[in-house]
C-alpha cells in the first residue's frame, strides 16, 4: 500500500526536500505552506504532489486542510511537522513578546494542531508514524535566538509525551534535531547573528562547524533520508526519540 503523507511547510527548504523524497518513493503526499508562490513552484515541478496554502498557527485553516486532505489522501500514514520559523535574534531583554509568541505559535502549536487531527485517524486504523522536526538547539540551548530553542526544546517534550499516548495503538512519534542546514533560511539566519555580533558570516560558519565532527552543514536531502527511514517499516520499534542528524554536535554554537 502506497503511503499517504502529510506535510507543513513543504513549499521550500527541509519541506520540500522531505515532499520530493517521500514522491519519489511512491507516496501520495499533500503539503501545506503560508507561501502561495512556492505552492505553485511545487505543483509545477511535481504535479502529483498536492497542495494547499495554509496559516499553520490557525485552528480553522489546519482543520480545513486536514479536511481537504484526508479526503484526497483517503487517511494519513506519515504526518510530517516540519513548520517553523528563526525567531528574532537577539539578547532576551531586546526581544519582544509579540516575536516571542510568533515563534512558539508556528513552531509548537501548529505541531499541536496537526498531531491532534492526525492521531486519532491513525489510532483507528493502528498504524502511523507523526515526525516532528525539533534542532540541535532543542538539546543544546541557542544564545541570541531563545524564543527558537525554546521551541524546539518544548519539541521534543511535545513528542516523547506523543509517544507514550500513541504506542498502545502501533503508532509511533519521533523528532529529528537536524544541526545547521544549507539553504536560505540558514543564510538568513546568520546574516542576522552576525549584524547583532558586529561578525562576518564567514566567521560565523567557521564557529558553527568547529564545534562538529564532520565539518559541513547539513543538506535538506539528509533530513529527507531519516524521515524516510523513520515512516518506514525498517523504524516500526522506534519511538519516542530525538534523532539528531547533525554530523555530531561535540560543542554548540556560542553565539555570544
Amino acid at each position: 500500500m502506497l503511503q499517504r503523507v502529510m506535510i507543513t511547510a513543504g513549499g521550500s527548504g527541509i519541506g520540500w526536500a522531505i515532499a520530493k523524497a517521500f514522491a519519489d518513493s511512491g507516496a501520495k503526499v499533500h503539503i501545506c505552506d503560508v507561501d502561495e508562490k512556492a505552492l505553485g513552484e511545487v505543483t509545477e515541478s511535481y504535479p502529483q504532489i498536492a497542495a494547499t496554502q495554509v496559516d499553520v498557527t490557525d485552528e480553522e485553516s489546519v482543520d480545513q486542510w486536514f479536511d481537504e486532505a484526508l479526503d484526497d489522501l483517503d487517511g494519513i500514514d506519515v504526518l510530517i511537522n516540519n513548520a517553523g520559523i528563526k525567531g528574532p535574534t537577539g539578547y532576551v531583554e531586546e526581544l519582544k513578546l509579540d516575536d516571542w509568541r510568533e515563534c512558539l505559535s508556528v513552531g509548537l502549536d501548529a505541531q499541536f494542531l496537526c498531531a491532534r487531527r492526525a492521531a486519532p485517524v491513525m489510532k483507528d486504523q493502528r498504524a502511523g508514524s507523526i515526525i516532528n522536526i525539533s534542532s540541535t538547539a532543542g538539546l543544546f540551548g541557542y544564545g541570541l535566538r531563545t524564543p527558537y530553542a525554546a521551541a524546539k526544546w518544548a519539541v521534543i517534550g511535545f513528542t516523547k509525551s506523543l509517544a507514550i499516548e500513541l504506542g498502545p495503538y502501533d503508532v509511533r512519534c519521533n523528532a529529528i534535531c537536524p544541526g545547521a542546514v544549507e539553504g536560505p533560511r540558514m543564510e538568513r539566519v546568520m546574516r542576522a547573528e552576525a549584524e547583532s555580533r558586529g561578525v562576518s558570516t564567514d566567521f560565523l560558519f567557521k564557529e558553527y562547524v568547529a564545534g562538529q565532527s564532520i565539518k559541513r552543514f547539513v543538506k535538506p536531502e539528509e533530513i529527507a533520508d531519516m524521515c524516510l527511514f523513520l515512516a518506514s517499516p525498517a523504524a516500526k520499534m522506534v519511538t519516542g526519540q530525538a534523532i539528531s542528524v547533525d554530523g555530531h554536535t561535540e560543542t554548540f554554537h556560542i553565539g555570544s
